[in-house]
């Protein structure tokens, strides 16, 4: 009760206090909001804080330039026939995938291919060995049979372009070369005239083609191939197609399964070599990337 008058004396024996104690008691509600943070506020300054510090995201993921690289070995249960020729002979010839098999001494098969973005390389071997103990010579050379050995090699190696790049379709354009080996060695039983012969041509064609792949699913595609060369430059007419199915049952392996058509018609120095190879094959393709 006494501090109620003292207050009421000071009021009106000083304004000057009374201006003083006015403003201190206004201004320390107001420096007292001042330093206490308002909740709205704050969150909103941390959502622009986390926004403005979160890490951008991309739409597409980064692209990668480096090189992939897959190996193909396979079988071809190939069936042939055509013309063969030499020294102003020649003769027909017709051998079932069961008849080569038969007289089969040795084989390697593969494919391959490395990619680097849009851009392919690849290669593809076939080389095989037959013979044939009991092959009939000509009656003029008076021999009784032939050993008969032939060697066939064959290398397509080209560089292409992949300029379709979709999920459903892709499409690629190559260029490249086709190299032949062909040997033969004949032996004559008996030889009384000691005529054994050895005999080689090799030529190489230039080949263009393109290739087709059809994503079937996440795990299966089919592949359609072709190209065409020779045009009489080294053979008359070198060309192949083909298709192949592929299902992948390992992160990195896939079964392939397709048919292959090979056809070369080449005249050289006097012989002839025209001959139709074809039939399935099958296979098992590794992706080291």
């Amino acid at each position: 009760m006494a501090a109620m008058p003292l207050l009421t004396q000071l009021m009106v024996s000083s304004p000057r206090a009374l201006l003083i104690l006015t403003c201190t008691t206004f201004s320390i509600p107001a420096v007292r909001a001042q330093t206490q943070p308002d909740p709205v506020h704050t969150q909103l300054q941390t959502q622009r804080l986390g926004a403005s510090t979160a890490p951008l995201d991309t739409a597409s993921p980064p692209v990668d330039s480096g090189w992939h690289l897959e190996l193909s070995p396979y079988i071809w249960f190939a069936g042939a026939h055509g013309t063969v020729g030499a020294f102003g002979r020649d003769a027909s010839v017709r051998a079932s995938a069961s008849d080569l098999l038969s007289h089969f001494n040795f084989g390697l098969l593969g494919a391959a291919e490395a990619c680097h973005n849009r851009f392919l390389l690849t290669g593809d071997l076939l080389w095989v060995r037959l013979s044939d103990s009991s092959a009939l010579p000509f009656p003029s050379l008076s021999a009784i049979s032939v050993d008969a050995r032939a060697g066939q090699l064959v290398w397509t190696s080209k560089l292409g372009y992949r300029f379709i790049d979709g999920k459903r379709f892709k499409a690629d354009a190559n260029v490249g070369a086709r190299f032949w080996h062909l040997g033969q060695k004949l032996n004559f039983n008996p030889s009384l005239l000691g005529l054994n012969l050895t005999a080689s041509q090799n030529w190489a064609d230039i080949v263009v083609g393109g290739r087709f792949v059809l994503p079937m699913g996440a795990k299966t595609s089919l592949t359609a191939f072709g190209d065409v060369g020779g045009w009489n430059a080294t053979s008359k007419l070198d060309y192949q197609f083909g298709g192949l199915l592929a299902y992948e049952f390992c992160p990195k392996w896939k079964l392939l399964a397709g048919y292959r058509y090979l056809f070369v018609d080449s005249r050289s120095g006097g012989s002839i070599y025209n001959m139709v190879t074809s039939g399935a094959l099958v296979g098992l393709s590794y992706r080291f990337k």
